[in-house]
């Protein structure tokens, strides 16, 4: 929030510096996050009036100005040369006089008047544009001051340039604040200085008009309070002083209706609505809308509304999205003669998040989905009247009474306070009669009952909910800084991980040892890769996008691997190996609503990579190669040891119907690994189809607890079998039926050679092939025989058989 420190200090001003105010509400949970000065620094320019203007005598566009400058001009008029178009008798302007110093320029040093001789005239100073003095970027012509501005005064004083900007940098609890009245209350609290609030006073009520309104949502609306007045003034010019301060808060001028609506906004805190009371129908109602419904809001956005979102409507339909932005059917213009004044209370849930769903955001919005003072709506109305009357008031004018309906008013919530509680939480002592005095000072309503305080929290401090609360207000009023550095008592205990588990840390660094580099990746992805990449031709879609392609959130790591590949090899990166680690979404009705999950959306954690170009980086030693599936299964293994996954052939629609494997850990599937489907190598223009891997996290995380085991005192004995099998027969299955010994004693089978001749063998028909294969025996209790031995193969070699894999004859 931003505001000017003057307007601040015209409700409370108390006895410190700008630098100290800024500290002081800082170290009370008011971050400011910046103090700009309102003008640059820049001396001897006071306001002078123009009392002669002719030609200059050697320039067409140049002009001669006589200028009364008060008693800077003790001799008669000051002689200034100046070629500005608005340069005419009777305005005053900014005079620079000579000696005068500007706001420093492109150099950073400022720029010093002197007498000079334009086109050979003398000019003994120079008339100022807002540009020239750094106050806009407005260069047309000079700066015309107000018409009642005294003659010889200091331009800093006259326009309140000695001003400081606070931008507050608030978080969502204190919406409270985002006010000058807000603020005040806060300063007062804080330093003590008495608070003088706004007068208000009520208008005279000269007509019984009322506009009927029905109140059909309570769960919308809360409070609703309306007036109509009559036979304004819709030319009238904004004041000097609204406009000054409402373009200090960062508020553009738009006209003195909508000036003083957003006035009152900033002032009270109480966004506001003024309809053009002739483009309202014989009623309005506050409802949800209505599916399909439309409006054509104030900025010109025309939306399409649905059950979600509150409207005020007539009976010819929507005029205004409650607490976000009025229709634009219904706007004040030059023709506005009668107006109805709405000033409402909108629950922070029923307002939350709605702008955000059209792309937009406004400040009403923006105090409504945090929280507004039901109990001020009125008094809202009555300073918008005052204000209305004072500045577009004409002969004509007349206000009709109040309209207001509360269907929803909340009792008072009284809190209790243990005072040693406090004192326990803060970590410092505080006694009961601070803690009373904080109170006093905040306008709570309090009383004791013993070390008990009983405290009742005005309207506008709705962020009050529980007792910690109440101890965070009486620990920022007596001030942070106050509390004294006090090393904790608790021990510290370090979080030593299960050592079945390794780190998501540890994961990264095994890849990145592997020759992958990690990429980090937005979670909402194109829709197009969802359907192509993952089958989903559902996914969970992204209410306000980033930006347009990014709709949806991924169910899969996998595009956004691609991307990243694409993005490299336009880069001219041949070789590309990318990880990523990342939570996926997954519409799942079983997940129930928690702090760390959303109904109906499963969110785990996965791992994938992709490597793409030459399996290894180019060496001298061997030549190049591209990478292949049992390249990166050989980096799926590395990841996961000492677990062993298995890999079954499968199908996933992102990969080769023929390339690709389903990674089991105990039986249960935890990724996939294969390489691109060549119809998506296609589409996403790759030079050549990269392999591809995804894993759940909680899989590659696991990690077995090392066992001791004995060195065997028998030794191993090794056997080597030459057996012919049919090419359908998989490894997995072959070295699984050998090593399935009944007696215990064949502790490993490992493949070592595959022979398959290209013109056939006499002992081989066609489709199958050799496959040579190491068994390794061992007996840990006694030695071996050669009987025991035979009898153990004879037997790995009729498990083998069952599968169709006989002993290749000579072998």
């Amino acid at each position: 929030m931003q505001f000017p420190e003057s307007w601040l200090r015209s409700l409370c001003n108390p006895s410190l510096s700008t630098a100290e105010l800024a500290e002081r509400l800082t170290m009370a949970g008011l971050e400011v996050e910046e103090l700009q000065p309102v003008a640059p620094p820049f001396s001897n320019i006071v306001v002078a009036e123009i009392v002669t203007a002719e030609q200059h005598p050697n320039a067409d566009r140049l002009r001669v100005c006589q200028v009364d400058a008060g008693p800077h001009s003790k001799e008669g008029p000051l002689q200034i040369v100046c070629g500005a178009p608005n340069a005419r008798v009777g305005i005053k302007v900014p005079l620079a006089l000579v000696g005068a110093k500007l706001p420093p320029g492109e150099d950073g040093k400022p720029f010093e008047i002197k007498v000079g001789k334009l086109r050979g005239v003398e000019s003994f100073g120079m008339l100022c544009s807002a540009r020239e003095l750094k106050l806009s970027d407005d260069h047309g012509g000079l700066l015309e001051l107000a018409a009642d501005a005294p003659v010889g005064a200091n331009v800093r004083d006259v326009l309140g340039l000695d001003d400081t900007l606070f931008t507050l940098k608030l978080t969502p609890n204190l919406a409270h604040h985002l006010s000058i009245l807000g603020l005040a209350r806060e300063v007062s609290a804080l330093t003590g200085t008495p608070l003088t609030e706004p007068a208000v006073p009520a208008a005279a009520v000269t007509l019984q008009d009322c506009l009927p309104v029905t109140i059909a949502a309570t769960d919308l609306c809360g409070r609703f309070s309306g007036r109509i007045v009559r036979g304004i003034n819709p030319a009238a010019n904004t004041p000097a002083w609204m406009v000054e301060r409402l373009a200090r808060c960062g508020q553009r001028p738009v006209n003195a209706i909508v000036d003083i609506s957003n006035y009152v906004m900033f002032e009270l805190g109480q966004p506001t609505h003024i309809f053009d009371l002739a483009k309202v129908g014989q009623g309005l109602q506050v409802r949800w809308a209505r599916q399909g419904e439309t409006l054509k809001l104030l900025n010109g956005q025309t939306v399409t509304l649905d059950a979600q979102v509150g409207v005020i409507a007539d009976e010819s339909g929507v005029e205004s999205l409650a607490g976000i932005m009025g229709g634009d059917a219904t706007a004040v213009g030059d023709s506005t003669r009668d107006v109805y004044i709405e000033a409402a209370f909108w629950w922070p849930k029923a307002v939350a998040g709605r702008a955000r769903r059209y792309n937009f955001s406004t400040d009403a919005g923006h105090r409504f989905e945090r929280g507004v003072d039901p109990a001020h709506t009125v008094r809202a109305i009555e300073r918008i009247t005052e204000l209305l009357v004072a500045i577009c008031g004409t002969a004509d004018t007349a206000c009709g009474p109040i309209d207001d309906q509360w269907p929803a008013q909340k009792a008072a919530t009284t809190l209790s306070m243990r005072v040693a509680r406090a004192a326990k939480v803060v970590g410092m002592p505080i006694s009961q009669t601070d803690c009373e005095a904080v109170f006093t000072r905040l306008g709570f309503v309090h009383r004791a009952d013993g070390d008990t305080i009983h405290v009742t929290p005005p309207s506008h401090r709705f962020d009050i909910q529980i007792e910690e609360d109440l101890i965070e207000e009486v620990a920022r009023v007596i001030g942070f800084d106050r509390l004294p550095d006090t090393p904790p008592l608790a021990p510290v205990t370090a979080r030593v991980r299960v050592e079945s588990q390794r780190s998501a840390h540890t994961v990264r660094r095994v890849l990145a040892g592997l020759d992958y580099q990690e990429g980090i990746h937005f979670s909402f992805v194109e829709e197009q890769w969802e359907r192509d990449l993952a089958g989903n031709a559902n996914p969970i879609r992204v209410l306000n996008p980033i930006a347009a392609p990014l709709a949806v959130m991924r169910s899969t790591l996998l595009g956004s691997l691609l991307q990243a590949a694409r993005s490299n090899l336009a880069r001219k990166v041949a070789r590309v190996r990318l990880f990523e680690i990342g939570r996926v979404f997954h519409r799942d009705t079983s997940v129930a609503d928690s702090d760390t999950s959303v109904a109906g959306v499963r969110q785990p954690l996965m791992v994938a990579g992709l490597a793409l170009g030459t399996a290894d980086s180019p060496q001298w030693g061997s030549a190049a190669r591209a990478v292949d599936f049992f390249d990166v299964k050989g980096d799926v293994e590395a990841l996961m040891w000492p677990l062993r996954p298995a890999f079954v052939k499968a199908e996933h629609p992102a990969l080769h119907p023929g390339r690709c494997a389903a990674v089991l850990l105990d039986g249960q599937v935890v990724g996939h690994i294969g390489e691109l489907h060549p119809r998506w190598r296609q589409s996403y223009e790759l030079p050549s189809a990269p392999v591809v891997f995804e894993l759940t996290l909680d899989s590659v995380l696991k990690r077995p607890v090392p066992q001791a085991h004995a060195v065997s005192r028998q030794q191993a004995v090794w056997r080597d079998l030459a057996l012919v099998a049919g090419d359908g027969v998989t490894h997995d299955e072959l070295i699984g039926a050998l090593q399935n010994d009944p007696l215990g004693l064949v502790k490993a089978a490992r493949l070592f050679d595959v022979y398959k001749p290209k013109g056939g063998a006499p002992d081989m028909a066609a489709g199958e092939r050799s496959l040579a294969v190491r068994l390794e025996l061992l007996d840990e209790a006694t030695t071996l025989t050669d009987e025991r031995i035979e009898a153990a193969v004879a037997q790995a070699l009729e498990r083998a058989a069952q599968l169709g894999a006989r002993l290749r004859s000579g072998a």
